[in-house]
């Protein structure tokens, strides 16, 4: 027999197709974006009942251009997570780690034999990506000044199904990577606007550009305050080239890309930390990972990189 999932007084309850299928309308006659009214007539709900479920967190929304909205991708992916089938812990994972670049997590993914391809993204496309159903780890690091918290708020606005968690993997030095001796002596964000320093960013949903939007207005200046240089580092890594190659003079990333170059620091406590559903923590690659954290060749390559806090690695920081 064919199912279909329905939202009903905020929770999942499956009915016969045959019942229902001449009153749901098609997935496809919806755009990528719905507002409320639009996301109420596709879950066959009250608008009522969607602004109440956006207040407890329990359905994907977001607010980024300052208009509440849903997007149909993960509002579709929140559906079949919620829909209760014996068939779905069968359900293969995509052995897949999506999300934000991190010096220490990329080797470790590596040398711990985990198993996991890394799909090249940031700390959005990662959750988006987990909500999706296509990848078992996401890797964040988004600060909600409002809130004054890391990654927690943003796992809320995406991933609202109960099955997530999200467990610390690092705190991180982010600061001014500069050229080796750092030569025009830059000390602060307002240093490389009065001194015209070339400024090289990164991606616009990494965390660590979102931080530096951030830490600019917190000094009373704006992205139009910068002198910024052609082009765009989707890795830390890809920032340091771009100043070794002197293609620009200094960029915002962390301490343990800047190698032989120059490092000043601005913010002590990035926290990075990794989401996954209940299900993905007790799978093998997981496992794989969080124990090799635990041994000394993992400690002592963090201590070459440097600027890692591993003091409350594997703590959950929030469990659904």
């Amino acid at each position: 027999m064919v199912v279909i999932a329905r939202v009903w007084r905020g929770r999942i309850a499956v009915e016969n197709e045959t019942m229902l299928k001449h009153e749901i309308p098609p997935s496809s006659g919806y755009r990528a974006l719905m507002t409320t009214a639009e996301v109420a007539e596709f879950l066959r709900t009250k608008e009522r009942t969607i602004y109440d479920m956006v207040a407890k967190q329990a359905i994907p929304f977001t607010r980024a251009t300052g208009k509440l909205l849903f997007p149909r991708r993960l509002i579709e992916a929140w559906l079949e997570a919620q829909t209760e089938s014996p068939e779905a812990s069968a359900l293969p994972m995509p052995q897949i780690y999506s999300g934000s670049n991190d010096p220490l997590l990329d080797w470790a993914l590596r040398y711990s034999k985990a198993g996991l391809a890394v799909r090249a993204g940031d700390s959005s496309r990662g959750l988006d990506d987990l909500a999706a159903g296509e990848a078992m780890l996401a890797g964040l690091h988004l600060f909600d000044p409002v809130s004054d918290t890391w990654n927690v708020q943003a796992v809320r606005n995406v991933l609202s199904s109960q099955s997530f968690v999200l467990v610390h993997w690092a705190r991180r030095t982010q600061g001014l990577l500069v050229a080796p001796g750092n030569p025009h002596d830059a000390a602060s964000l307002r240093d490389c606007v009065e001194l015209g320093l070339r400024f090289a960013l990164r991606s616009e949903g990494s965390g660590t550009q979102r931080l530096l939007d951030i830490q600019l207005s917190r000094s009373g200046l704006s992205m139009a305050d910068l002198n910024i240089v052609p082009g765009t580092a989707h890795t830390h890594a890809d920032l340091a080239t771009m100043i070794e190659t002197d293609a620009a003079d200094c960029g915002f990333g962390i301490q343990a890309a800047s190698g032989a170059l120059g490092f000043v620091p601005l913010v002590q406590d990035d926290q990075f930390d990794l989401a996954m559903s209940r299900r993905a923590f007790f799978e093998q690659p997981i496992q794989r990972l969080f124990s090799f954290a635990r041994s000394p060749e993992f400690v002592a390559q963090a201590e070459r990189l440097g600027g890692y806090d591993l003091s409350d690695l594997g703590t959950v920081v929030w469990n659904g």
